[in-house]
């Protein structure tokens, strides 16, 4: 028989904010990346890459990104330009977009267009201004549902679906099936580190019924 696996605690009350941060990056894994597109109230685009992201629930269609401010509390330009706005664009993260990704993580001021600097391509949203990135797999338009103000340093920010793009080779319109390995979507783990979703497996959960029926045979 072999012996359990052995853990190590850690109270979360006695660790610092920087501790609490690594312990959970770490374990929460793998974690979807939001590229947010926004557009300031003067008008200027703006990029950000997040991986304190995900969705919620379909019905209403709510996703959640988890903003951080700059170390003085300012907001950063994402969070000032949805409050400001109230829209934004996510979009998902493929391989082939990291490197560009990567771009518009620097911390540009609020005056430079990430987009530009990436090179990437963009056109008008459909029901908001944010741009939408032609180059992402799928961008989910969404307006400001919600903002929680849960601490000095961060909050998450709720925005409602109100419409989706999807690459048309990767989606059936017909039976809205998206193909996983088209999006070839990629996903943050702890540090610097990424990962692929390309080795992928398939899970069908048991009816009650056809659970009792495997236990009665062993």
């Amino acid at each position: 028989m072999s012996q359990p696996t052995s853990h190590t605690f850690f109270d979360f009350a006695s660790l610092t904010e920087r501790e609490r941060y690594k312990i959970l990056i770490g374990t929460v894994i793998p974690r979807p990346v939001a590229l947010v597109t926004t557009v300031s109230r003067d008008g200027v685009p703006n990029a950000g890459p997040f991986s304190f992201f995900n969705v919620l629930t379909h019905d209403p269609a709510i996703v959640a990104i988890g903003v951080e401010n700059y170390a003085d509390m300012r907001f950063k330009d994402t969070a000032r330009n949805i409050r400001e706005t109230g829209e934004f664009t996510v979009h998902i993260v493929d391989d082939a977009l990291v490197d560009q990704m990567e771009i518009c993580a620097i911390k540009f001021g609020p005056e430079v267009n990430e987009l530009e600097e990436a090179g990437l391509e963009t056109v008008p949203g459909q029901y908001v201004h944010s741009p939408r990135i032609l180059a992402a797999p799928a961008a989910l338009e969404c307006r400001r549902h919600t903002t929680l103000q849960v601490g000095p340093a961060r909050e998450i920010i709720l925005g409602e679906v109100v419409g989706v793009y999807v690459r048309s080779d990767a989606v059936n319109p017909e039976n809205l099936h998206i193909d996983q390995q088209l999006m070839d979507a990629v996903g943050r783990m702890g540090g610097n580190t990424y990962c692929r979703t390309r080795d992928q497996f398939d899970i069908k959960t048991l009816t009650k019924e056809q659970w009792e029926e495997r236990q009665a045979i062993k």
